[in-house]
């Protein structure tokens, strides 16, 4: 007999009705053959309103006991959902996440699941029970109770599924699936049919509220077919799987965030050691960033800039400045009015010119670009927070997104039990279930082939970047990294990376731009290394770039070059460091290495 989870998030659950309606549709799997867990968030806006009574009393409350406070919103809505079951003539039980036994580290209101024991569970299941899950909790080996941080029942249902080897895990929201942006502010948005964990992950960690990020690293490192679904609906939903939509399409969608911020480190010291010792004081204090962008150095210092999520600002400043006055950084800027605009698709891996369809599209729009960084299958633009909304439909339009592709493929069909039944799961598998959220590196690789380009103090206005890039591949030129960042004279740096046999017609290009943009002469490294981490859960994982500099910095060798994004770090060193750098990081690595 196959299994699905289901998971109701808290506007599907929001009353009575709605978890009567919630319990028709487990009933359904039920009669259908399927054993059935549910897992459940609070009812409606519970845990908002157990945060404010908190606050009412103080705004700096014990983390421990808010993880007690928050716990209890979900016992309410698994106790009602029991008793509807059974109200309808089905045997049901529900189970708080201490009781199932989902252990976690000791991290309160943010905190990472270690193990699960699926005992309880499966004996429940085989005595005929629809199971009833608390989601957004567990408890930590001291015994204490713990919660994920928000959006983290879709990491237990998730997780669950992973445990117990579930067929599928469903996900009912108030939306119909996963669009190509939100549809509240492109209404030309297309829901899609299915769209790739590696896609999804982009799209969660870059403003897209469908899903919690930490669940699509659960669903890719287990491969747990998900589906998104209206709870109010029986439409087929989006299915986030191990392939695309599209595989020929370069983007599938488009994400806007705009509670962000912008922090730089002003002059640092370029040497080994300044990033380690940056990123480590901030993944010490479990801030995540994004962004990260580190361009060439002039005069011997060099600037650093990040983002942050907006609440996270005030203690990102106070961390950055005790990093500065440490090392000796010139000074620390932030900026609060800016957002990020990205396009993400498996398909730019393939397909050049992609980067420069969306700098023209936004250059077309007089929107300017103040920071860029790209990887396999994202390119992100900060902008102003006034064009955010401007930059995203532009971007959105670039790529015709609202259009349905030719070769698109259809939603998955999936045959009961096909996948794994939980009576199968043996060996390799069920080891990986201990360190559920330990990060995961797929490879780290050396391309030993490029060359780096700067154009210095260019003209920082609308179309900067649409037009380097444009006239660069006129050339046939293909790039890899792009980072632009504006430097301390507010005028702005781009390097970039290309293949060492086009550098000669990439560097004639680039001097004739300089002249054009009355800049100085573009500077150039014949021979740059570039070292790539692959993984899941990098941008998660707030210590992992710290490891990376710190592995690094301990041999001597200086990073001139840093680009992030959720599934890949990429740094640039000297080409005579590359073999030895790459070398390193594989053996810091090689715990985490699948």
């Amino acid at each position: 007999m196959s299994l699905i989870i289901q998971k109701f998030g808290g506007t599907s659950v929001a009353n009575t009705q709605k978890i009567l309606a919630a319990a028709r549709k487990a009933i359904r799997a039920a009669k259908e053959g399927h054993k059935v867990i549910m897992v459940l968030s609070a009812m409606g806006k519970t845990t908002d309103d157990l945060i404010a009574l908190a606050k009412q009393i103080t705004n700096r409350p014990s983390t421990r006991e808010m993880d007690m406070l928050m716990a209890t919103g979900e016992q309410v809505t698994i106790s009602l959902m029991a008793i509807a079951l059974e109200s309808l003539g089905y045997k049901a039980i529900s189970f708080t996440g201490t009781q199932i036994g989902i252990l976690t580290d000791a991290a309160h209101t943010k905190a990472r699941i270690r193990s699960i024991s699926t005992e309880t569970m499966r004996r429940s299941l085989n005595e005929g029970n629809i199971v009833i899950a608390a989601g957004f909790q567990g408890v930590s080996e001291g015994g204490d109770v713990t919660t994920l941080g928000r959006g983290g029942s879709d990491t237990t249902a998730v997780a669950l599924a992973a445990a117990l080897g579930a067929d599928a895990c469903e996900i009912y929201t108030d939306v119909d699936g996963v669009y190509s942006t939100d549809p509240r502010l492109v209404p030309e948005a297309r829901q899609l049919d299915r769209i790739s964990y590696d896609e999804m992950l982009e799209m969660a960690s870059l403003g897209a509220g469908v899903m919690h990020s930490r669940s699509i690293e659960f669903a890719k490192k287990y491969n747990v077919p998900v589906v998104v679904r209206n709870s109010a609906s029986d439409a087929a939903g989006t299915w986030i799987v191990d392939t695309p939509e599209s595989p020929t399409e370069p983007v599938c969608g488009a994400a806007l965030a705009k509670d962000e911020a912008r922090v730089t480190l002003v002059g640092a010291p370029d040497r080994p050691g300044v990033a380690m010792a940056l990123f480590t004081e901030i993944a010490d204090a479990k801030i995540a960033t994004d962004m990260i962008v580190q361009n060439i150095s002039s005069e011997g210092r060099t600037d650093i800039s990040f983002t942050v999520v907006e609440d996270d600002l005030p203690q990102t400043v106070d961390v950055v400045k005790k990093v500065a006055e440490k090392i000796g950084a010139l000074n620390v800027e932030t900026d609060l009015g800016v957002a990020k605009v990205s396009v993400i698709g498996l398909g730019m891996e393939k397909q050049p010119g992609v980067a420069r369809r969306m700098f023209r599209s936004l250059a077309d729009r007089g929107i300017n670009i103040s920071m860029i960084t790209t990887s396999e299958i994202k390119i992100s633009a900060l902008v102003d927070q006034s064009n955010s909304l401007n930059a995203l439909q532009a971007a959105h339009e670039a790529f015709a997104l609202h259009i349905k592709p030719d070769d698109a493929r259809g939603p998955v069909i999936l045959k009961p039990g096909e996948i794994k039944s939980p009576d199968k799961l043996e060996g390799e598998y069920l080891s990986r279930l201990t360190g559920m959220e330990d990060t995961i590196i797929e490879s780290i690789t050396l391309d030993a082939t490029q060359s780096r380009i700067t154009l210095n103090g260019v003209p920082d206005v609308p179309g900067l970047a649409a037009n380097v890039f444009e006239r660069i591949a006129k050339d046939a030129v293909v790039v890899d990294m792009i980072v632009q960042s504006v430097g301390r004279s507010g005028l702005a740096n781009i390097s970039f990376t290309v293949p060492r046999d086009q550098l000669q017609t990439a560097l004639v290009t680039s001097t004739e731009l300089s002249q054009t943009l009355k800049s100085a002469p573009p500077t150039c490294n014949p021979k740059v290394a570039k070292i790539v981490v692959r993984g899941t859960g990098l941008r998660s994982h707030t210590g992992l770039a710290s490891r990376i500099f710190r592995t690094l910095s301990g041999e001597g060798i200086n990073v001139t070059i840093i680009n992030t994004g959720e599934r890949s770090i990429n740094v640039t060193v000297g080409d005579e460091q590359g073999a030895k750098a790459c070398e390193l990081l594989k053996r810091e690595f090689a715990k985490d290495t699948l």
